[in-house]
């Protein structure tokens, strides 16, 4: 038979490799919880950097939304002047028809016109010597 052992040195050798287990668990542990911490922390700060690009975009939808009213208010402004402006270059147009009309006739009867004229201030001055005292009864 062997050498006589006591019961507890027996135990020893479990007793330090549940301790070496516990010490393997803690350490696991405390890895795990700053694990944690870090994966919160960075959750959070893609939240916030989520949230406040949401932010940013709704502020950008916001400015595009008001850009787009103010283009379309110019665009009305501008299309109601080019209406108006439409409206008296047909006017213009016609007065320059009228015009163009008025002086073709001036043009065409413009020989006849000069003749005629000749012939008043003709008569005009034949007038005038008869007041004078001319005869012309000839």
């Amino acid at each position: 038979m062997g050498a006589y052992k006591k019961s507890s040195e027996g135990n020893t050798g479990i007793i330090a490799m549940i301790d070496l287990l516990v010490n393997d668990l803690d350490k696991e542990m405390t890895t795990a919880t700053s694990e944690e911490k870090d994966a919160q922390a960075d959750y959070e700060k893609m939240m916030q950097d989520s949230a406040d690009k949401r932010a940013q975009d709704s502020k950008s939808v916001g400015d595009k939304n008001s850009a787009i009213a103010d283009l379309d208010e110019q665009i009305q402004a501008h299309n109601e002047a080019k209406d108006s402006a439409t409206k008296e270059l047909g006017a213009t147009l016609e007065r320059i028809h009228a015009l163009h009309g008025e002086c073709d006739w001036l043009v065409k009867y413009y020989d006849a016109r000069k003749e005629a004229r000749v012939g008043e201030i003709n008569a005009l001055g034949n007038a005038k010597d008869v007041l004078n005292g001319a005869d012309y009864s000839l």
